[in-house]
């Protein structure tokens, strides 16, 4: 038996296979209710160790669009909220799925499941990385600007795990990755495609897409007060969408606080693609998945 493949940061596919499931993302999309049913017999588990909206719908409403079956177990119901190991757990709980969603804390938590795993494990959120939300962004953008190569891309705000992800999509698909951050909150251990600008404006001029993200992350918000405090010249308005591209585009992996790090007019304005950003979670997730378990892509 081969060893199965995970994905638990992004550039655990190579360039080739994330062009690919972002090809199957876009067809299985356009197929609709069509698309064939490529999980029947399937059986995927979602271990929700943090809170979900978006990730929880999306991998469930994925699963079931491809014929497949899911379940969630959130981390309170499950036994290692009492102690047992993410190795002893993955032993058990492998052993009866085709594939592990996790949504969890320490990023090491979920490379120990990993290890022990009998089946792929994807990553749904660690502190360290996000990196199926930039799956679901590379397919928006794609979607409304086509390729991705050669474009400025803007980060404004938290260096984040969702700023992560995209440092590690601007390494392996050569795009340019502005970030603009106070200097406290920047990510050393992100790939240094990343790129600090010496302020906002920076970072967005000329930029095909802007993004930002909440100015405290789950696990974060005993630092809300400190974080608003130095986060508010970050704040993605109208006058910071216009120093980006005349055709620019805004996103936000969600939930979104108005006239926090977005004001109102950007996330609701023409330019936001937040919404089919969010419904792109689902469609590019069912085609990772195919791809973890088939080994093959559209």
């Amino acid at each position: 038996m081969s060893a199965p493949r995970h994905f638990l940061d992004f550039s655990d596919l190579s360039a080739a296979e994330a062009r690919g499931v972002l090809q199957s993302a876009a067809e299985r999309k356009a197929q609709g209710s069509g698309a064939a049913a490529t999980l029947a017999g399937k059986f995927v588990l979602l271990m929700m160790g943090k809170p979900s909206t978006r990730t929880r719908v999306s991998f469930a409403a994925a699963v079931a669009r491809a014929g497949g079956s899911s379940a969630a177990l959130d981390h309170a119901a499950s036994q290692m909220s009492r102690g047992e190991s993410p190795a002893d757990a993955a032993r058990a709980i492998s052993a009866m799925c085709d594939a592990v969603v996790i949504r969890a804390g320490a990023h090491s938590d979920v490379e120990e499941f990993a290890r022990c795993s009998q089946c792929p494990v994807v990553n749904g959120l660690t502190n360290r990385s996000h990196p199926c939300q930039i799956l679901a962004d590379l397919q928006t953008f794609a979607e409304l600007r086509g390729e991705i190569r050669g474009k400025k891309i803007a980060w404004v705000g938290d260096a984040n795990n969702v700023f992560f992800s995209w440092a590690q999509a601007a390494e392996m698909l050569d795009f340019e990755f502005a970030a603009a951050c106070p200097p406290e909150f920047r990510n050393a251990d992100a790939p240094s495609s990343a790129r600090y600008c010496e302020s906002p404006q920076d970072a967005a001029a000329g930029a095909a897409l802007v993004m930002t993200d909440v100015w405290a992350s789950m696990g974060d918000e005993e630092e809300q007060s400190r974080r608003a405090k130095a986060f508010r010249p970050y704040q993605v308005d109208a006058a910071l969408m216009a120093r980006a591209a005349p055709d620019a585009i805004f996103m936000h992996c969600l939930p979104a606080h108005r006239s926090e790090e977005v004001a109102a007019e950007v996330l609701d304005g023409p330019q936001s693609a937040a919404w089919q950003q969010a419904e792109n979670r689902m469609h590019s997730q069912r085609a990772l998945l195919e791809f973890l378990l088939t080994g093959e892509s559209l």
